[in-house]
């Protein structure tokens, strides 16, 4: 599992643009599991890579906000990204973790935790490895996926994590935090 200082040692690399084309999506990315499944986050959005703590329940939030946390004097909020992808809930083993992000959110930014099975490692994608989202039907909404990286036989899918929630998730939590 990767510490907060290697998470700060790999932040130089990522590319990261709002384009879809594989070229700039090409560069270092942070996998981790989710009910056995491999996901990628560019590694410029990781602030740093924390084990499970005590997460403070706040009322009145989306079953999928699980609260908010005390990391060195700064209240930020906590979601399970397997409740946010419908995902079934699975209980926390010493493997789970929180990824600390910063989530562009109009012209500022929010700093959140993500809830993930296992951290596995930082990985250079290539553009030549990345295919855009498959098209899943008109009923589904995959504008957090920005593509599909075949990497060592498998397949990862790579997220952008500033999509993960609409605007309006993004608002509630902006004001209630």
């Amino acid at each position: 599992m990767l510490d907060s200082q290697e998470a700060a040692v790999t932040r130089e690399g990522a590319t990261r643009s709002s384009g879809t084309s594989a070229g700039n999506l090409a560069g270092k990315y942070l996998t981790f599991k989710l009910a056995g499944e491999e996901y990628g986050i560019g590694i410029l959005k990781v602030k740093e890579i924390i084990g499970m703590m005590p997460i403070t329940p706040v009322p009145q939030m989306p079953h999928y906000v699980k609260g908010v946390i005390n990391l060195r004097g700064k209240v930020i909020p906590v979601i399970d990204l397997r409740l946010r992808f419908g995902m079934e809930e699975a209980e926390y083993t010493d493997r789970t973790c929180i990824i600390v992000v910063e989530v562009s959110h109009g012209a500022e930014s929010i700093i959140m935790g993500i809830v993930v099975d296992a951290v596995s490692e930082v990985i250079q994608i290539k553009a030549e490895d990345i295919e855009e989202t498959p098209s899943f039907g008109t009923q589904l909404d995959t504008s957090y996926i920005i593509g599909m990286a075949k990497s060592e036989g498998s397949v990862k899918i790579l997220l952008d994590i500033d999509r993960i929630l609409t605007e309006g998730e993004l608002s509630r939590l902006d004001k209630a935090f």
